[in-house]
């Protein structure tokens, strides 16, 4: 099969039959997933701080040093976390904080130091693109020393967060104090440069246009053709309630459904060379999170023992290990738990 154009997606974006799309994605999945099985993840987001000042319009998290509600966590309360996520067999935690305007290289080599010699079968997917990219500026080094260093201590690998929509126009206008598009970029390029694999994200359902989500997809997968260090795909509607975003523009239209396994299906077929399509169950609830498998997700993500970003913002879907068995094997796939490497770990027959 030939590979899909930047004018091919967004012909199917805009005109394609949404069952046909997702007839299209599964055949995809089928050719680069041909056992059948479908994975998640036991793990836990840690928040480490909600202190940011980055203040993004579309965030319902962060909060300023001097507000009531503003923390960093001690390093027994992130102990005591993680205690309780290997009570339930979790594997990660996917650790992000907001971007903490005077916490340096140090503190976070301490920390994960920490984690990494105190919990040895944890794997630390951590730190977003714009957290480390401030991190250096902070520390006055460079974004690969920062990586490096982390490495060293026991990073494993970092997640996609803050990419949004990699389209500087749309970022002016969401979170103009953020990386731009470049930026994000470059620091997953110099993570998988030192074999720090990562995932990418798209965050969709704001002010972008559908010409701009094209973008977003073809900027990943032109570095998934340079690098091979991105693992997986991970895509979420804006999730609105709380937001300044929603504040300023509160007639935005709240995306659909269709709108969601639309864009899916399509990421599937563009980004041919990205091995797993993460299910967004959390913005979108449990039953499209499944019907998501139908439109060339290969992965429902996490049991998320523990989120606070999206549900600031109004998501509030939670889900356990035995729903996520069910709703795999209700759509006829067979339920596997993965590591953040996306390894077997345990198949459900």
């Amino acid at each position: 099969m030939s590979r899909l154009t930047k004018e091919e997606a967004l012909d199917l974006i805009k005109n394609a039959d949404l069952k046909e799309l997702g007839r299209m994605a599964t055949q995809r999945k089928k050719e680069l997933h041909p056992k059948g099985i479908t994975t998640f993840v036991i793990d836990r987001n840690i928040n480490y701080t909600n202190i940011c000042w980055v203040d993004c319009k579309f965030c319902a998290f962060y909060r300023h040093e001097k507000d009531a509600d503003a923390y960093v966590l001690t390093f027994d309360e992130i102990d005591a976390k993680i205690d309780e996520l290997l009570e339930i067999g979790g594997t990660q935690i996917l650790f992000q904080g907001g971007v903490h305007p005077k916490l340096k290289i140090e503190w976070y080599e301490d920390l994960v130091e920490h984690i990494h010699q105190k919990y040895p079968t944890i794997t630390i997917h951590g730190f977003s693109s714009i957290e480390l990219d401030f991190i250096a500026k902070v520390s006055r080094i460079s974004i690969q020393e920062v990586l490096a260093r982390l490495k060293a201590k026991g990073l494993a690998s970092i997640p996609g967060a803050g990419a949004e929509i990699l389209s500087d126009k749309v970022r002016d206008i969401i979170a103009p104090k953020k990386i731009d598009s470049d930026v994000w970029v470059d620091v997953h390029r110099q993570a998988h440069k030192l074999d720090i694999m990562s995932t990418a994200t798209m965050m969709y359902g704001t002010v972008e246009r559908d010409e701009d989500i094209i973008e977003h997809l073809d900027m990943v997968r032109n570095l998934q053709d340079e690098t091979d260090g991105f693992r997986a795909f991970i895509m979420w509607s804006f999730q609105g309630k709380n937001t300044e975003l929603l504040a300023q523009i509160p007639d935005m239209e709240k995306p659909s459904s269709n709108r969601y396994l639309r864009l899916l299906a399509v990421a599937r077929l563009y980004l041919d060379n990205v091995p797993n399509i993460q299910s967004s169950w959390v913005t979108q609830g449990p039953y499209i999170g499944q019907m998501a498998l139908r439109f060339g997700a290969n992965d429902l993500g996490s049991t998320m023992m523990e989120e606070n970003v999206v549900s600031s913002a109004g998501a509030s879907y939670h889900m356990a290990k035995d729903e996520m068995v069910h709703l795999i094997k209700d759509v006829g796939e067979i339920p596997a738990v993965r590591n953040t490497a996306y390894e077997t770990l345990e198949i459900f027959n």
